[in-house]
């Protein structure tokens, strides 16, 4: 999506803060004893209370064996991303980690975010985790100028994880978002500065660090949508939609 007009920008916005307050409920219910599926439930109620749209349920992206067939992603510790709330019966229990990946439609237009969550009391080493990769969002975001290129977000994401001491996933990546899921550019989470595509007003891009507590290498499982690291080590994710404009980005997913 290129955003041309006032009225659209404010669609955008206003798609984003939906959102946004909707992944902090999320947050808030995200405790020991709650199912997966209980947390992809409320998303739906909350979502369409509002007067929108799931963006995830029944989106088939190319290649998929079947559609998605939840509203919210959920994935539970060494799960990257893609965890599907509704088949996985995954109670939650204290010391995991819970990526909450969550996209709605308003007026048309589509938003992206994403949170990794503390379930409870969790390790140093999962708070380190966490800390690094939204550390390497902010990285990338502030790298989202008119004039830049999508290497220098991709640089500043993994040098951010990379300088913490974790792996960055190299197979998954941000990308375009506004009038589909995914559009164009992909925007992988490690690269060469001053590389690929020119970025200009107007662009409305999902960022999204993903990263690991062991090695890099993913495995994806037979649901067609799960991918986990293949050493069984942790992941974390964090992600938000941001709208570049003249004088810097506008994260529009922010609570």
């Amino acid at each position: 999506m290129i955003v041309k007009d006032n009225r659209t920008r404010e669609n955008l916005i206003e798609a984003g803060r939906r959102l946004a307050e909707v992944l902090e409920t999320l947050r808030g219910r995200t405790v020991p004893g709650v199912t997966a599926e209980e947390l992809d439930d409320l998303a739906e109620r909350l979502i369409r209370e509002g007067g929108d749209e799931p963006a995830f349920l029944g989106y088939s992206p190319e290649g998929a064996i079947r559609p998605y067939p939840a509203t919210l992603c959920v994935s539970v510790n060494s799960e990257v991303v893609h965890g599907i709330p509704n088949e996985s019966r995954k109670t939650l229990r204290e010391g995991d980690i819970v990526s909450l990946d969550l996209g709605l439609s308003h007026e048309g237009i589509i938003v992206d975010a994403a949170i990794t969550v503390p379930v409870g009391r969790v390790s140093d080493l999962s708070k380190k985790l966490l800390s690094s990769t939204e550390a390497a969002l902010a990285a990338g975001i502030a790298k989202a100028l008119p004039g830049n290129r999508v290497g220098d977000i991709s640089h500043a994401i993994g040098e951010t994880i990379e300088r913490a001491g974790f792996a960055v996933v190299k197979d998954l990546g941000g990308h375009g978002v506004g009038d589909l899921v995914h559009e164009e550019p992909f925007i992988p989470n490690y690269g060469r500065e001053g590389s690929g595509p020119l970025l200009y007003e107007g662009m409305v891009l999902a960022l999204e660090p993903i990263s690991s507590a062991g090695k890099a290498a993913i495995l994806l499982a037979p649901d067609g949508y799960t991918y986990r690291t293949r050493d069984g080590s942790l992941s974390a994710h964090f992600e938000h939609t941001i709208l570049i404009e003249k004088d810097g980005p506008l994260v529009v997913t922010r609570q």
